[in-house]
């Protein structure tokens, strides 16, 4: 998949700007993910099923979730969530589960999955600190709009809203959750899974403009 722009830059006086966190709550709601969408692999072969699906695809929207830290100097451990998204469900791989850490490793690693996502720098850096691998074939959606004149972080929130004209909730609650527990709650599967897919909608959002090439 190619990533290049074919569209001027725009000029100071026309920079366009993403919509606030007050004007996205009044779109209509992000259509994301039902819970029947999302799939937990939790065994060897499940998670061996889940990954050659996504191989198979070749892209998909792609985040991470740690444990929040709230000290001084404190270390974030994570990431603790790995979550892939593809058109119509997504799979949340928790890296507590030794089954499963490998084989997210290698689709980690993979140049055969284009992952999709928002501000992976700081993913990037987790992902090495943790599991001592870089994170490859990625498109990082917030350069992408940097490129076309959008100051600053877009995020995934002001992308679906610029993009969509929809909402995309984003709980602080659920953000500052404890994603290592051993079972996620069905409000951060939700959260986890939104994230991914959100950054996959957006992708196609920015094919469909023209302003990214299939």
């Amino acid at each position: 998949m190619s990533t290049n722009f074919h569209k001027s830059r725009p000029t100071k006086q026309n920079r366009p700007v993403a919509p606030t966190k007050a004007e996205t709550a009044r779109l209509p709601a992000f259509a994301g993910l039902s819970l029947d969408q999302i799939h937990v692999p939790k065994t060897g072969d499940e998670c061996l099923r889940a990954a050659d699906e996504i191989l198979a695809a070749g892209l998909g929207g792609f985040d991470t979730e740690a444990k929040p830290t709230f000290k001084v100097g404190e270390k974030s451990e994570g990431p603790h969530v790995v979550q892939f998204a593809l058109i119509d469900k997504a799979y949340i791989f928790q890296l507590h589960r030794s089954e499963c850490e490998n084989t997210v490793a290698d689709l980690i690693a993979s140049k055969h999955v284009l992952k999709v996502g928002f501000g992976l720098r700081n993913d990037r850096k987790q992902i090495m600190s943790r599991l001592g691998i870089t994170l490859e074939h990625v498109l990082d959606l917030d350069q992408i709009f940097r490129k076309q004149g959008y100051r600053g972080q877009v995020g995934v929130r002001g992308a679906v809203g610029a993009l969509l004209n929809q909402g995309f909730k984003k709980s602080k609650s659920i953000t500052t959750s404890n994603w290592a527990n051993l079972e996620l709650r069905p409000e951060q599967l939700r959260y986890a899974a939104d994230d991914a897919f959100g950054a996959l909608k957006v992708m196609e959002a920015l094919q469909a403009d023209g302003l990214i090439e299939g």
